[in-house]
Formats: C-alpha cells, sequence, structure tokens
C-alpha cells in the first residue's frame, strides 16, 4: 500500500478509501447488497491486511447503521489512532444549518464509537443556510476537537469555491477533501471543480471510482445483486450507454495489454490524474485485492490519453 497525508494536516491516509455504504441495516430493502455485522468485520480486517487505513461512511447509510457497524468492525481490529475515518452531514433535518452540524457530529461519533472525526465531510451544498452558518458552524467543530479537517462533496465549483472563501475570508478551517463523482464514464469535474480543488491544495478522493461496476467487465449489464438493483446506478449511466461502451472497450484492451483485471485499469487512470484516494465501495474481499494490486500500475501518458479520448459531454450527476 501507498500512503500520503491530508492536505494541510499530518493525518496518514492509504491511497485508497475503503466505503461503508454497503455497511449496516437497510430498513428501506433498497440495497440488497448490504453487509451485516459480522461480513462488515470481516472485510474491515481484510483491507486493514492489504494496509488500508482509510474509511469514509455517512450519517444516513444505512440509516446510521454503517456507522456503528464500521465502529465496531475498527474497534475489533485496530487501535483507532491507526485508521483515518471520515463522515458526512447534510441528508439530514436542518441540512448544514448550525444547529444540524452539532446535533449530527454528536450523533455521528457516539455510533462510530470514537471522541474525533478524522475528516468531516458536508454532502451537498445547502441552498437555505447561509455559507458563514455553515463554515462557521464547521471551524466549532475543529476547534473543539471533535473533527481534525473538513472537506465537502457534489457541488458545483462555483459553490466550492465560494465557501473556500467565505472560510479564508474569517480565518476559519478551509476544506482540506473533495468527494466527487469522478470515473472514465463521468468527467464533468473537470471542467471547474477538479481545477479549483488543484488551486486550493484539495486532495480528490471520488466516489464511484468504477462507475458502479461498468468499469470492472466487458458488458454494460452485470451479474451480481448489487448490478440488478442499484437503481441509483442505472440512473447515473444508462442514458450515455452507447458512447460508454466504446470506453469500457478501451479499458478491457489494457487490461489485456498489462495482464490485468479491467478495475485495476480503471483504479490506476485516477492515480495518473492525480486523485488521491477514490472510495472502493467493496462488498467481498478479492475486490479490495484488485484494488490494492492497482496501486503498482502506472498508465502512460500516450494511454492515459488514449482512454480519455471517446468522452463525450455527459448530463451534471451529483450535484443539485
Amino acid at each position: 500500500m501507498k500512503y500520503t497525508t491530508i492536505p494541510n494536516t499530518d493525518i496518514k491516509i492509504s491511497k485508497l478509501t475503503m466505503g461503508a455504504m454497503s455497511f449496516g441495516k437497510n430498513p428501506e430493502g433498497s440495497l440488497s447488497w448490504t453487509l451485516d455485522q459480522k461480513q462488515t468485520n470481516e472485510i474491515v480486517k481484510h483491507g486493514l491486511e492489504l494496509g488500508i487505513n482509510f474509511f469514509d461512511t455517512a450519517n444516513v447509510y444505512g440509516a446510521g447503521t454503517s456507522e456503528e457497524y464500521l465502529g465496531k468492525a475498527i474497534k475489533q481490529n485496530v487501535s483507532r489512532d491507526k485508521v483515518a475515518i471520515a463522515s458526512k452531514v447534510y441528508f439530514n433535518d436542518g441540512k448544514l444549518s448550525k444547529e444540524a452540524i452539532h446535533r449530527e457530529i454528536d450523533g455521528t461519533l457516539e455510533r462510530l464509537g470514537t471522541d474525533y472525526l478524522d475528516l468531516y465531510i458536508i454532502h451537498r451544498f445547502d441552498y437555505d443556510t447561509p455559507i458563514e452558518e455553515t463554515m462557521e458552524a464547521l471551524n466549532d467543530l475543529v476547534k473543539a476537537g471533535k473533527v481534525r479537517a473538513l472537506g465537502a462533496s457534489a457541488m458545483y465549483g462555483y459553490q466550492f469555491h465560494d465557501m473556500q472563501f467565505v472560510a479564508e475570508k474569517n480565518n476559519w478551517t478551509k476544506f482540506s477533501a473533495m468527494e466527487n463523482h469522478y470515473n472514465l464514464l463521468y468527467r464533468e469535474d473537470e471542467r471547474e471543480l477538479i481545477p479549483i480543488t488543484k488551486e486550493e491544495n484539495v486532495m480528490l478522493m471520488p466516489y464511484s471510482p468504477l462507475a458502479g461496476g461498468h468499469l470492472t467487465r466487458s458488458t454494460w449489464e452485470g451479474n451480481s445483486s448489487r448490478s440488478k438493483s442499484d437503481k441509483i446506478a442505472h440512473q447515473k449511466y444508462d442514458r450515455y450507454r452507447d458512447n460508454d461502451m466504446e470506453i469500457i472497450k478501451r479499458v478491457e484492451e489494457l487490461a489485456e495489454k498489462h495482464s490485468v483485471k479491467m478495475s485495476e485499469i480503471a483504479l490506476a487512470w485516477h492515480w495518473a490524474k492525480g486523485v488521491t484516494a477514490p472510495i472502493v465501495g467493496a462488498t467481498k474481499a478479492k475486490y479490495l485485492d484488485d484494488a490494492a494490486n492497482a496501486i503498482n500500475i502506472e498508465l502512460s501518458g500516450d494511454e492515459v490519453k488514449y482512454l480519455d479520448e471517446l468522452y463525450v459531454p455527459h448530463e451534471i450527476v451529483g450535484a443539485l
């Protein structure tokens, strides 16, 4: 495994993030592929054995049970100071209001069984709350020692810029991480958001780096439980199927050239594009093995260009 630090901090993170959206109970039954506590313990243990020390969850995943399962799995397998944990706030009462942020962080910490978060991420941009209120509340959490660093997710470039500006203007803690929607089949953030993050020395930790599994196989449809039932993935990608299948063919071609799996090429592309720690939401140990193997693949400039050149503009997905 390779490691780095969250910008402007001494928080050590692996260059792979384990996503915890697949951990926890599923009261609504829409995510049939979620893992129970025992399975969560096993996958977290395997990730730790591979050297992964960075975990990403949210207060709404599994109606809070993702945080519970992850917290218990970490406590069972490793000391708290050896891992970095990220969670999120927004899809809750009050969104990013001061009251909501202070309430939700306490719930998150309780469910995780820890007294601090390494990275607290706003899940979306809040149109209903003044930016000043949100950024001051987040800064209060840093001052209180409940949060070590701040991040944002899935928003327009101007929104991210405005929030960073307000923080800097008031000498409050700025964002150090961006968890955005980014992969070979969806690259709209290259227009504005990603250039802004580079200017601001903000790391990228994209979700859906394998495009809901489309970059792991030569066919559009998959056989896994998740690929069959994940309605969100269908909404994200099906519209551009014909064009994107041509990109998938190139991923398959390079995988054969390098004698690796397609998922490894798709992840290697991220690091070649300057991504710090893509989020892999694995439900099986072998998928984590593949992701860890991808760390050592170096794509040439010509190979990256070959993967890039067939992309066509897509409708915005992620930012509200």
